[in-house]
């Protein structure tokens, strides 16, 4: 992933003061400027934040001034990239604690004109956790808009789980409300929006896997060439998950004459920083071909002493009638900056059409 210094970074937010002083005219752009001089050392969000508090300070007061002047920036073609993101918070900020009552429409509206310069599905986040059904009446014809990124918008900004974003606690609450987003968009041209539309059904899956299930079963009824497709990427978690509605839709079923020799490990002891081997072997004992879904689980130590399994993808195949497979692979224990790596004992479990079968123990030590 790109440093927050190559997305916002200097170029970014002197580029920003320089529109904002064509649009804002004898306002200018001080505050930006100024900000613009203090990102080192702060991520993403937090360089966000500060040219937004800095926005708020340059432009007029009020909701519709400050619509006037984004509006007037939006004609100039250098108003793109990064430096869109505290623009749409600044205008959120101002929509919500206007007291024009059509302020909130509004503003979403300008979001809408603003994401294709790069989307606004972080800001938005706000405007649904004000009055979500308000926000969705709104956002749900979004998704027969000409633009791509607009009708993504509406698809991505109503993520249950949309990472860097606040939570919506609302649409965690009652994920049913974007479903009709999705099934106007499921099908859509866009591989751009259709992927939103997967991890959107996806993040459901994490809390309502049957929902999620539900979902793309009547998806699957009415499908393009584009839904195997997209269906496989949305029930990706309830896979690795062993959700059996989603393995069955998916056409893994109970592997019963299947069966499976091992986990052999090469070591019972690992580096922290070095590789895990291990080796399995596969029989199909029946009569007809098995279509196979193979995953592996690492039940990572935790600093109290229990253990935290997390699924790891290996392969999906189809083993036919008598056929014999064996596989090997490593898995890394390199330090990783989302996860913390602690000594002691770990399991290795292998795990068959989300069926977990086989395991074996060792240990992570730390280097001398």
């Amino acid at each position: 992933m790109p440093l927050a210094e190559e997305l916002l970074g200097h170029a970014a937010a002197a580029g920003l003061g320089a529109c904002l002083e064509r649009a804002n005219g004898p306002r200018g752009a001080d505050a930006v400027r100024a900000a613009a001089a203090r990102l080192d050392g702060l991520a993403l969000r937090e360089r966000s934040d500060l040219l937004r508090d800095a926005l708020l300070v340059d432009l007029p007061g009020g909701y519709p001034p400050v619509e006037a002047v984004v509006r007037a920036a939006l004609r100039d073609p250098e108003f793109t990239g990064w430096m869109i993101w505290p623009v749409t918070e600044a205008v959120v900020s101002r929509a919500l604690e206007a007291v024009e009552p059509d302020a909130f429409e509004s503003a979403l509206a300008l979001l809408a004109d603003l994401t294709p310069r790069l989307t606004a599905e972080f800001a938005i986040r706000r405007v649904l956790v004000a009055d979500l059904d308000r926000a969705l009446a709104v956002v749900e014809p979004w998704v027969r808009h000409p633009d791509e990124h607009v009708r993504r918008l509406a698809t991505e900004g109503t993520r249950p789980r949309l990472p860097w974003a606040i939570r919506v606690p609302e649409i965690l609450g009652r994920p049913q409300a974007t479903l009709r987003i999705l099934d106007a968009l499921y099908r859509d041209p866009s591989a751009y929006v259709r992927r939103s539309v997967a991890n959107h059904v996806n993040d459901i899956s994490h809390a309502d896997p049957d929902l999620a299930v539900d979902v793309v079963t009547r998806w699957a009824a009415a499908p393009d060439e584009h839904t195997p497709r997209l269906i496989r990427h949305a029930l990706r978690t309830a896979v690795k998950k062993g959700h059996p509605g989603a393995l069955a839709l998916l056409g893994f079923e109970p592997a019963t004459d299947v069966a499976l020799t091992g986990p052999e490990l090469a070591a019972g002891r690992v580096t922290v920083g070095e590789e895990l081997t291990f080796t399995f072997h596969l029989e199909n004992t029946g009569g007809a071909p098995a279509r196979l879904a193979i995953d592996y689980v690492i039940h990572y130590q935790k600093a109290n002493g229990r253990t935290a399994p997390k699924v790891f993808k290996l392969t999906t195949r189809t083993l036919e009638a008598g056929e014999r497979l064996s596989i090997s692979r490593r898995h890394s224990f390199k330090r990783i900056s989302t996860r913390v790596l602690h000594p002691g004992s770990h399991v290795l479990e292998l795990q068959i059409n989300g069926v977990a079968q086989g395991k074996a123990g060792f240990d992570l030590v730390v280097p001398a």
